[in-house]
């Protein structure tokens, strides 16, 4: 029997990392085992002679053969002498290979006997071929015996097995590692299926729908119905708030795109020590010119009355008819989401083609170029079109007038500007606004009114000529079709559906009462969305030159496929530029006269700033007085903060601390009622109420110095709106920082905590403090007596007042409670029953018949008089009494508890006033000064802001007067380029 050893087993090379783990096992039999060299006998601890020298012979010929390498002698423990190392070498070999199960033993919690023995033995089946081991290794049957007794430690060493704490926290590291892994990618994968499109969207929302339809079975159809457009509203909310904040990072990632290169080149130019090299000038193509007229003209004239008659290509048609596919098709991209029988133009595009190396596409007011040859680009700008869409759209509208502008760039396209209108519509369906339909009419006739625009007026070739809508408004608008181009789309459905003299009547223009220039038959598309436009450009061409149909003659071959249609398009476009171009330079010239002219006239002496300019002149301004704020002196904060302290305090300091205490009856019970009191104040409300004030008190400094700066000679009240604004929302804004209140709270506990009051200066502003503020309280009090009771004899007489008969009444009752008052001076706050019911008895002689509740209301203003007088007598009392209260304490003859309650309230507020006034001067300007900045670098980059606060017959006729100038010169730009090119 081996009585407790200790092994120290080395760790397999997988594990060097990890320090070895320490196993002690007590009290394990052995019994069964033989020695290596021995007859089969026991080899136990103690046993020697032959067997010992043979094993360690044995030991040493593997060893310095390399066959084995025993662990090192460092790490092992002898006992017994020589008969015991024996032993123990001789189970540290055998454990060395076979206590390898100890990771399985741990990995499955010790599992059974069983499992154990299985696991053995399919490790072991892997091992290499060690034949060499027999003769150190006992045979088969002694081994089984081992087992036995292997399974015996299991239990016994079960309970007494420790894992080595650096081993559990490996673990639980390496675990972390995997959770935070697993967490980032589902991360990653929720926002990628939040920002791309997902096509199971329409299948999820359409199983929702039907699913609310099915458990709305059971209601009525009205209730069925609430809860699908409920599900709805809130679907396209979710839709809504994602796409916003899509925008919002988009153009935040675009600012810091720019900002990044600005800083860059910035940087190269200090590195390399030279002068700022003058930006080369890229000179503009004539269409990119024309389209930078049009963009300022956008907002200029949006009547199309007088200003802006330029042409432009106008593409209009019902819904769903193809007049997207055929921008698309001259575009020669995908550039437009699209949906399943959807409206999904909500606000015009103005697309401005033009011929480059590369196919790409820019927002105007962005700097991102998106690749038109990458798929994902292309999926990218459907996107951003969609959410620009969508956020166009404001007050619950379905559509938008805000026009999104875009270029598009590429090899083989024609010059021209292309405006997309949403699609006419015959029937609006419930998700939209009500007045849809009509707004999309009046947007149409919007665009179309304008003389020199060419109408592209597109009709769905598969359906039936009477169910346009389109070609009426299109008459309407161009009755001699003098700047109409009638398009065909879907011809290639049409093809088997349609009879040829029908199609040759529309392509000839007798069929529909509308008149055009040129009349056109396209094909933009197979049905299938994931169809590039190289695609269906070849299946067009291929399906015009097979088509039985348009070989018959039917029409010319001119008048086919999206090539030629582009062609004339573009050709007749430049041709009505020429035409009007120099007419709009001369009408923008008079009307820049006559504006420089009214100017002149009104403001003589001022230059014409626009709005940018004049926010940036009242930026400067705000930011001036908050410079000045740093400049008030200390002496006059703490005076603010004092009376802002006082002003904030002294109601509840009255009425919940003084009076209550003062009312108690003795002195005792007065000191003791304030302690408390003043101790649930200070911990409580106190504070905060400290940083109120002050925050107040700062509040106003700051619009004091705003009206300072208003009353200087140079002021310009034209800033006054928008610096009320800014500082408005800054204090919205702003708080005081967090840890002021515990601050505050440490130090007014522990200045309510003194109790005496150290001179006689102090006693002094103690009791002048004391009678000013029961002054105040007792002319309140005066002021509501007066309301209550009516003027006095004096006030009758030189003032010709007269009393109610309520207030008579009042009267009547306050006389007999002045009675009650006379007797007893130190009377209680409260009257007794039965002095109720005296008073009631003597105003019932005199035919006064009043309520007790009448009566309490009645006396509590009374009282209240009287106690504030008595008060103002101890004040008189205490101005000479600091020497007896110095020498006698709280036992003073003349009773000064109040004096002293407001001596410590005194203390309070001084030293709450210099805390105050030090944070302000050391962090709360500062952090006011930071939100002032935030709202002015918000207001800064919204124009309707600027709009709102910056207005006046002034601002509006130099923005006007500016941006005419700005048209003029752009057009006479243009105007020289367009002659250089002829």
């Amino acid at each position: 029997m081996l009585k407790t050893p200790v092994w120290f087993i080395s760790i397999d090379p997988r594990f060097k990392h990890i320090r070895p783990v320490v196993y002690t096992v007590s009290r394990v039999n052995f019994s069964g085992f033989t020695t290596p060299g021995s007859n089969g006998g026991n080899g136990t601890a103690g046993t020697g002679g032959s067997n010992h020298s043979t094993a360690w012979s044995r030991y040493n010929y593997y060893r310095q053969q390399e066959f084995l390498r025993p662990p090192n002698a460092s790490g092992w423990q002898y006992y017994g002498g020589q008969q015991q190392r024996h032993y123990g070498m001789l189970v540290g070999r055998v454990l060395r290979g076979v206590l390898k199960l100890r990771y399985l033993v741990l990995g499955s919690a010790i599992g059974g006997g069983v499992t154990l023995n299985k696991r053995y033995e399919e490790w072991k089946d892997g091992l290499p071929d060690m034949k060499w081991l027999e003769e150190v290794f006992p045979d088969n049957e002694k081994w089984a015996g081992f087992t036995k007794n292997l399974l015996a430690v299991k239990d016994a060493v079960k309970d007494s097995i420790e894992i080595d704490p650096r081993l559990k926290q490996l673990s639980e590291h390496k675990l972390n590692e995997w959770r935070q892994w697993f967490d980032q990618r589902l991360d990653n994968a929720i926002e990628a299926a939040e920002t791309q499109q997902n096509p199971q969207i329409e299948t999820t929302k359409e199983e929702l729908r039907a699913k609310n339809t099915v458990n709305a079975k059971g209601l009525s159809a009205e209730d069925s119905r609430k809860r699908v457009d409920t599900l709805q509203a809130q679907v396209d909310s979710l839709q809504t708030e994602i796409m916003n904040v899509q925008l919002k990072y988009q153009r935040e990632v675009e600012k810091l795109e720019k900002e990044n290169r600005d800083l860059r080149q910035q940087y190269l130019i200090l590195k390399t020590n030279r002068k700022q090299p003058t930006k080369k000038r890229i000179k503009k193509s004539l269409i990119d010119m024309y389209s930078e007229v049009l963009d300022e003209l956008s907002g200029y004239d949006t009547s199309y009355t007088t200003a802006d008659h330029l042409p432009r290509v106008v593409v209009v048609g019902d819904q769903s008819s193809g007049k997207t596919s055929v921008l698309e098709s001259i575009a020669q991209a995908r550039i437009f989401p699209r949906g399943s029988g959807e409206m999904m133009t909500r606000a015009p595009v103005k697309v401005t083609l033009s011929e480059g190396p590369y196919h790409v596409a820019q927002f105007r007011d962005s700097e991102r170029e998106y690749d038109l040859t990458k798929e994902s680009d292309l999926a990218e700008l459907r996107r951003d079109v969609e959410i620009r869409m969508r956020n166009s759209v404001r007050g619950g509208k379905t559509v938008s007038m805000d026009v999104i502008s875009m270029t598009v760039k590429g090899p083989g396209l024609q010059r021209m500007v292309l405006v997309d209108l949403p699609g006419i519509i015959s029937t609006q369906t419930v998700d939209m606004a009500p007045d849809t339909r009509d707004q999309i009419k009046h947007m149409t006739e919007h665009y179309m009114s304008n003389p020199n625009a060419i109408i592209l007026c597109i009709q769905d070739g598969s359906v039936d000529a009477e169910r346009s809508n389109v070609t009426d408004l299109v008459s309407q608008c161009d009755p001699l079709g003098k700047r109409t181009i009638f398009v065909l789309t879907k011809v290639d459905l049409a093809e088997d559906l349609a009879d040829p003299n029908r199609i040759r009547k529309i392509l000839s223009g007798k069929l529909f009462p509308m008149k055009a220039l040129g009349y056109f038959a396209v094909v933009t598309g197979r049905g299938r969305k994931d169809d590039s436009i190289e695609t269906i450009r070849e299946y067009e061409e291929k399906f015009f030159k097979n088509s039985k149909l348009f070989q018959s003659g039917v029409t010319m071959s001119h008048q086919v496929t999206t090539r030629n249609l582009s062609l004339a398009v573009a050709d007749r476009f430049w041709k009505m530029v020429r035409e009007t171009i120099e007419q709009q330079a001369d009408a923008f010239k008079a009307t820049r006269f006559n504006l420089e002219t009214e100017w002149k006239n009104n403001f003589p002496r001022l230059r014409e700033s626009g709005r940018d300019e004049l926010f940036e002149k009242a930026k400067g301004e705000v930011l001036d007085e908050v410079v000045n704020l740093s400049q008030v002196s200390a002496k006059k904060w703490e005076e603010l903060m004092n009376s802002k302290l006082w002003e904030k305090l002294s109601s509840y300091v009255f009425e919940n601390i003084y009076l209550p205490a003062a009312q108690s009856g003795s002195q005792n019970s007065f000191n003791t009622m304030v302690d408390i009191k003043l101790r649930q104040w200070a911990e409580q409300a106190l504070p905060a109420k400290s940083v109120e004030a002050g925050w107040e008190a700062l509040q106003k400094e700051f619009q004091h110095l705003m009206e300072v700066a208003r009353r200087t000679p140079d002021h310009d009240d034209l800033y006054d709106n928008l610096k009320s604004a800014v500082i408005d929302e800054a204090i919205r804004r702003h708080s005081w920082e967090d840890k002021a209140i515990d601050m505050l709270r440490v130090i007014q506990l522990n200045t309510l905590e003194d109790r005496s009051v150290h001179d006689k200066q102090e006693w002094d502003q103690a009791v002048r403090f004391f009678e000013a503020s029961v002054k105040d309280k007792l002319q309140a009090t005066e002021t509501t007596i007066g309301e209550m009771f009516g003027p006095s004899t004096s006030q009758k007489w030189l003032h010709w007042r007269s009393s109610t008969e309520e207030q008579n009444k009042r009267r009547q009752v306050k006389s007999e409670l002045d009675k009650i008052l006379d007797s007893d001076s130190k009377h209680s706050p409260t009257l007794s029953y039965d002095e109720l019911t005296t008073v009631r008895k003597n105003l019932q002689r005199g035919n006064v018949e009043v309520e007790t509740d009448y009566i309490r209301e009645t006396w509590y203003p009374i009282y209240r008089r009287h106690f504030l007088k008595q008060a103002l007598n101890r004040a008189y009392d205490c101005r000479k009494a600091y020497y007896l209260y110095s020498q006698q304490g709280s036992d003073c003859e003349v009773n000064c508890s109040d004096v002293v309650l407001f001596w410590r309230i005194q203390q309070v507020i001084k030293v709450t006033a210099n805390a105050l006034r030090q944070q302000v001067i050391n962090r709360e300007a500062r952090r006011l000064d930071k939100e002032i900045k935030e709202v002015l670098d918000e207001y800064g980059e919204d124009d309707e802001k600027k709009l709102q606060l910056l207005t006046g017959k002034r601002v509006q006729l130099a923005e006007e007067l500016i941006r005419v100038r700005q048209i003029q010169e752009k057009l006479e730009e243009f105007i020289n380029a367009l002659n250089l090119e002829k």
